[in-house]
């Protein structure tokens, strides 16, 4: 029986053949040896059949190859997800477009801004790391550009908020606000003040409650994550100017397959306005999972978050944009912009995972050796 057990028994398990002979051996009773041989054929049998069911399981459906498809993997590479995300969610709001019976440009200018936002995606890879961190002048370009979008943008309604670019009309703060808040997020200085605070007076100026909001929730992210007196001050600008909006009145109607369509697509198909509800949520899943695994920078992560979860509640509760799902570049444009902003997945190191590096000189030797040690350990 032994020796049929030993047969059975995968290769790699051969020490456990030689161990139920020892076991076998010292067992002083024709019975008991008995029964414990045929436990031991029974379970080297069952090892057996299991060894071989995953074998043809292995054969017959291998295992993905790409990397590409290791959710593990992807899921602490905010950026990748973010991709995944967009990319998904501009498809979704294109299927309901064609099944809403939009014009064919609508789609057109979905597609081509999501061609776009890869382009930029794949531009900013390489340096979308450390090099992109801190780039204070940059956060306060783009916020003068708000403010000269509010003084000489097209405007309607009392509302000043979009530029012309050929036939297209494009709202220049739902493309760089929330990359300005990613950017600022990872190292919030003085410029990046300074460019907080005037994105903050070109929203109150525009007037845009929405995007009011959606500045304020991003930089509560960002204070959440590593509070200092920089980011604080950049927050109370922001909510002073969404306070601001409050006051102003909001005229705007809404807009067809633009506003309002978390709503109306289920006019169109249950099914159709649960994929949409869908899509609007898949937004904020990168920030969501990339703050539960602490992939990427914390503050950067919550930045993104809060201002996409601003831009959703924005689009649910009044006539404001609906983010990729719904007709307009300028959001797709400036989702893929702001993940392109995160970092490549690598957490930023913390007070709990920092290596010191000391010397210590050893009194009789008198050399001096390196002491690597986890900081909080030692």
């Amino acid at each position: 029986m032994l020796w049929a057990a030993a047969r059975l028994l995968p290769s790699h398990m051969s020490s456990w053949a030689h161990a139920m002979r020892c076991e076998l051996a010292a067992i002083p009773g024709d019975r008991v040896a008995l029964v414990f041989a045929l436990g031991c054929l029974r379970a080297a049998l069952s090892l057996a059949i299991i060894a071989r069911l995953e074998a043809a399981r292995s054969f017959l459906f291998p295992p993905p190859t790409w990397s590409f498809l290791d959710m593990n993997g992807i899921s602490a590479r905010p950026r990748l997800l973010g991709l995944i995300c967009g990319t998904a969610a501009d498809g979704i709001g294109i299927a309901y477009m064609l099944a809403a019976g939009a014009p064919s440009r609508y789609l057109l200018v979905n597609g081509a801004a999501l061609v776009l936002g890869m382009v930029a995606w794949l531009a900013l890879g390489k340096a979308a790391g450390s090099r992109l961190a801190g780039l204070g002048t940059v956060v306060l370009a783009l916020a003068v550009s708000m403010l000269l979008t509010a003084l000489f943008g097209v405007a309607a309604d009392g509302a000043s908020r979009w530029v012309s670019v050929g036939p297209l009309s494009l709202q220049v703060s739902l493309i760089v606000l929330p990359a300005m808040v990613v950017l600022y997020a990872r190292r919030p200085d003085a410029i990046g003040t300074a460019g907080m605070i005037v994105a903050a007076l070109a929203l109150a100026a525009q007037p845009d409650r929405a995007m009011a909001g959606v500045l304020l929730a991003g930089l509560l992210g960002v204070v959440f994550a590593a509070p200092n007196r920089r980011a604080i001050m950049a927050a109370a600008a922001a909510a002073l100017a969404f306070g601001w909006t409050l006051l102003s009145p909001d005229m705007l109607p809404a807009s067809p397959y633009v506003d309002g369509i978390l709503y109306t697509a289920f006019d169109v198909h249950p099914l159709i306005g649960l994929a949409v509800v869908a899509g609007a949520l898949a937004l904020v899943v990168p920030a969501a999972i990339a703050a539960m695994k602490g992939a990427g920078e914390r503050s950067a992560v919550l930045a993104f978050g809060g201002c996409w979860s601003g831009v959703v509640v924005a689009a649910a509760l009044g006539n404001y944009p609906t983010p990729l799902v719904g007709y307009g570049g300028s959001a797709v444009l400036g989702y893929l912009l702001s993940v392109a902003l995160l970092s490549n997945g690598a957490r930023h190191p913390g007070p709990s995972d920092v290596f010191e590096t000391r010397r210590i000189d050893v009194p009789h030797s008198g050399q001096s050796i390196s002491d690597l040690r986890v900081a909080g350990l030692a």
